[in-house]
């Protein structure tokens, strides 16, 4: 059993796992209009990934932490940095990226890609496709309140 972590704010709270703001904004693994879950394999990565995207002044109060639990029968893919062009890594993302994530999406092949994380390439991110039957078998439990400690901005 693999838990993945994810931060969210408190209205997104009673449905953490439906892809939404994936499908509404895209992503560097996906484009708009594709659904995929973005968790993170550690809470610490989860926080990385999540104040990368802040304005450090504007941090808000009403985050909460969202975990899944992901059994080891559930089907997946793993992308390593052989895999993935040189560029993976640049900001914004190259196009390529986000075309990798809607494939994953429409070829409903795993439950789940993993792919490391540009901010800390020895850890993965893991992008899961409710679309895939494999998905029931994730287990979402409840959210947690959650804050950062501000030394960290």
């Amino acid at each position: 059993m693999t838990l993945v972590y994810r931060l969210t704010r408190r209205i997104f709270a009673a449905n953490p796992f439906d892809g939404e703001g994936s499908y509404l904004f895209g992503g560097r693994w996906s484009s708009p209009c594709s659904r995929l879950i973005y968790t993170a394999e550690h809470l610490s990565l989860a926080m990385i990934e999540y104040l990368a995207h802040l304005d450090p002044n504007d941090i808000p109060e009403d985050l909460v932490l969202a975990r899944a639990e992901v059994p080891e029968s559930v089907s997946r893919i793993r992308l390593l940095p052989p895999d993935l062009p040189e560029n993976w890594k640049v900001y914004p993302a190259p196009e390529f990226l986000g075309s990798v994530g809607d494939t994953f999406v429409t070829q409903v092949k795993a439950a789940i890609l993993i792919v490391p994380s540009v901010l800390a390439p020895s850890e993965d991110n893991w992008l899961l496709n409710p679309a895939h039957p494999d998905f029931q078998l994730i287990t979402v439990l409840p959210v947690d309140a959650f804050k950062f400690d501000r030394r960290l901005v």
